[in-house]
């Protein structure tokens, strides 16, 4: 079972939203039905962006009820602070840290109309496999 099906699977944190103001993202569960993934990549995908600037922040938590932000050291890339020439467009920022729950927020500034986008959560090579997907 090497095969991408059974060792990946994606939650969404951020729905596909029009967003104007900050917002938390929905916490996701590394030990989802039991899988306990051990690598996790935060992606986020614009449609477009009208105006305003939008900083993404990936946090993390031990029990899905405070979250606070992760350590640059703990991240492979750069949270995006997405803006005007960032239509249509895919960041993707690793997670190294070991806190249970994940998720993207983000903190909006200068926006009259904002942008369309929204954040999921990539999970892979789980300690146990097959991936359940629901």
């Amino acid at each position: 079972m090497r095969d991408a099906y059974s060792n990946i699977t994606v939650r969404e944190t951020l729905a596909i939203a029009a967003r104007t103001a900050s917002a938390n993202g929905t916490g996701v569960d590394r030990y989802l039905s039991g899988a306990a993934f051990q690598d996790v990549m935060i992606i986020v995908h614009t449609g477009t962006i009208t105006d305003g600037t939008h900083a993404i922040d990936v946090q993390e938590s031990d029990d899905n009820a405070t979250f606070t932000s992760v350590a640059a050291s703990e991240l492979q890339g750069t949270e995006p602070s997405i803006g005007a020439a960032d239509d249509n467009k895919m960041f993707v920022v690793g997670y190294k840290g070991i806190k249970r729950y994940v998720r993207a927020a983000v903190t909006a500034s200068g926006t009259t109309s904002g942008g369309t986008y929204g954040a999921s959560v990539l999970l892979a090579n789980p300690r146990t496999a097959p991936v359940v997907h629901a």
